[in-house]
């Protein structure tokens, strides 16, 4: 049988006939791997916290900041992904665990990056001593918990919402739980996690500025990278540095949505549930490109599918032998193990409340009653904008994030130009910012919600898509077939059908909201400042002072508001979307 690719003629799986593809593909992979090894490498220089990197604001230098930021990203979004799918298969398969397990990552996701920044570089510098090394894991740590949460809230939200049939096709077919996973479960997720991973990767962006010039603890530590040199700039006034920094973060966006995100789009398609396929479909030069090279459909055949088959038999046997054993493990075994796990679960509780009453007399000491007051009206303040920002973004996305996910040459335009304005640290626009509000003589207060909402109203527009791209055509033909327009449309099939999409956006958009207001409440140009009234700016303040106290209160009070708005709003939504609105 032959195949006919582009760059190739009459091209024989059998003979495996090269084309220049392959050439692509081989130079694509090798420099690949000489720009990991090569920028791997600087990460271990010696470092000296008196005498950090130099950093220039020369543009020759962007393209290489630029490729020790990608690989940050991308050392940090790779952690994500296998935190996401441990942590998210555990919460969405125990439900004695998902108590405990969901309000951690609400209190996680609502600690800023400074937050973290503040308790980890101390210990990672202890930790690779005279290295870089310790530095670039605080940073890449920072983006990680950037990253992390949106997709662990997405993936669990789409395991939750696979419909009852296929678990009962999985239970007839006798699949265990490795198959399970690996058939239904990850399959059933792709969409949702593919456009949570873009706008995680976002995310990552966002806090990149913060995440490598390190100022926390009285540190001032910038590491080579693009985020490093736009505060540079930032700091310089420097605004031709600026605008290069801009467009070489528009380059490596757009590059990377073409190379990596537009591809795996296209590819996810194929795991949307539907029993009717659709007349049109998202598409990838680059995928396209990978499907007609020779050296691909070898390394498929030859390494990926019996890597892959290995893999299988092994995770199949393992589980089925776990749950032999299991089956087979006398009671008083199994009573012993509860046991430990429970003295267990017990010896960290009470360590944490060792810790806690400890953080607990430090506050107690440093901070007047009067001052707590105070960081707690701050945290209402910073809540009404979160409020505003979240209902804002829902009213203005949703039918536009409908409209893109619905319609694949629309997509195929508006992705790459999301990714872009998902993607760029809005923070790095402040300078322009600042000087029209003192123009214009709107107060920050105010201002401040607009400038939350550039950095998280996209968490709302990329759920959005992804519950519109998962919306299966046979039911879009039914609604045409019976008449649906407007208002019954919506409410008949895409508010029932986006919901659950809905709901993970609105979360992490609130969470995300909540860390963007470190740096939306204070914007800064040169000697200009304007500062807010909230707790962001009031977090951004005393971490930037090292007052260990005040940090561990506020980021307390802002946890406090996070996991409140979650208990009363966001869990009861959650169980309505598992409950009511799942395909079944």
């Amino acid at each position: 049988m032959e195949r006919s690719y582009p760059g190739t003629t009459n091209l024989r799986i059998k003979g495996r006939r090269l084309g220049w593809i392959d050439l692509i593909v081989l130079i694509a992979v090798f420099a690949l791997i000489w720009l990991v090894v090569s920028l791997g490498g600087d990460m271990r220089v010696r470092f000296d916290e008196l005498h950090p990197p130099a950093l220039s604001l020369n543009p020759r230098f962007i393209p290489y900041y630029a490729g020790r930021t990608v690989l940050r990203m991308f050392i940090a979004y790779f952690a994500s992904l296998l935190f996401t799918l441990g942590y998210g298969y555990v919460a969405a398969k125990n439900p004695v665990a998902r108590r405990v397990m969901l309000p951690v990552i609400d209190i996680l996701q609502s600690v800023p990056v400074l937050g973290f920044l503040s308790i980890t570089v101390t210990g990672f510098l202890a930790l690779f001593p005279g290295s870089l090394m310790g530095v670039e894991c605080a940073s890449i740590f920072a983006i990680f918990t950037s990253q992390v949460w949106n997709m662990t809230f997405g993936f669990y939200h789409s395991m939750v919402t696979i419909p009852p049939e296929l678990h009962e096709a999985a239970s007839v077919y006798r699949l265990n739980r490795w198959l399970r996973f690996t058939k239904l479960e990850l399959p059933a997720s792709a969409i949702g996690l593919m456009w949570n991973s873009m706008m995680s990767f976002g995310g990552g962006w966002f806090f990149v500025a913060q995440s490598e010039a390190i100022s926390v603890l009285n540190k001032n530590i910038k590491l080579p990278g693009l985020g490093s040199y736009m505060a540079a700039a930032n700091e310089a006034g420097d605004t031709r540095a600026g605008v290069y920094a801009i467009l070489a973060m528009i380059v490596t966006i757009v590059v990377i949505d073409q190379l990596l995100w537009r591809p795996l789009v296209a590819w996810a398609e194929k795991f949307k549930i539907e029993q009717t396929e659709s007349a049109s479909s998202q598409s990838s030069w680059v995928l396209d490109l990978l499907r007609g090279s020779t050296l691909m459909i070898w390394f498929s055949e030859n390494v990926s599918e019996p890597a892959g088959r290995a893999i299988q038999r092994f995770f199949s046997v393992t589980t089925e032998a776990s749950e032999a054993v299991s089956g087979r493990t006398p009671d008083f075994v199994k009573s012993t193990l509860r046991a430990l796990s429970v003295v267990a679960a017990a010896a960290a509780v009470l360590w944490l409340l060792h810790l806690t009453f400890g953080i607990g007399g430090e506050i107690k000491k440093a901070i007047p009653v009067s001052t707590m007051l105070r960081i707690l009206w701050l945290g209402v303040l910073t809540l009404l904008r979160v409020a505003a920002v979240t209902v804002a973004a829902t009213l203005f996305w949703t039918p536009i994030g409908f409209w893109i996910g619905s319609t694949p040459k629309v997509a195929r335009i508006a992705q790459p130009l999301a990714q872009i304005a998902a993607s760029f640290p809005v923070n790095m626009t402040f300078p322009w910012i600042v000087a029209f509000f003192i123009a214009t003589r709107i107060s920050i207060n105010w201002g401040s919600i607009f400038l939350i909402a550039l950095g998280t109203q996209w968490y709302i527009l990329f759920n959005v898509i992804a519950g519109s791209m998962a919306i299966p055509t046979d039911l879009k033909e039914a609604a045409r077939m019976f008449g649906l327009r407007g208002w019954r449309l919506w409410k008949t099939l895409i508010i029932p059908a986006i919901f659950p999409f809905w709901v993970t956006g609105a979360v992490t958009a609130a969470g995300g909201a909540w860390n963007a207001s470190i740096v939306a409440e204070v914007a800064t140009w040169g000697n200009t400042k304007l500062v807010a009234s909230g707790l962001g700016a009031y977090i951004a303040d005393v971490t930037e002072k090292g007052d260990k106290p005040a940090i561990y209160f506020s980021i307390a009070v802002m946890s406090l508001f996070v996991v409140g708005i979650n208990r009363m709003l966001w869990r009861p939504l959650y169980g309505l979307a598992e409950r009511k609105y799942k395909l079944e």
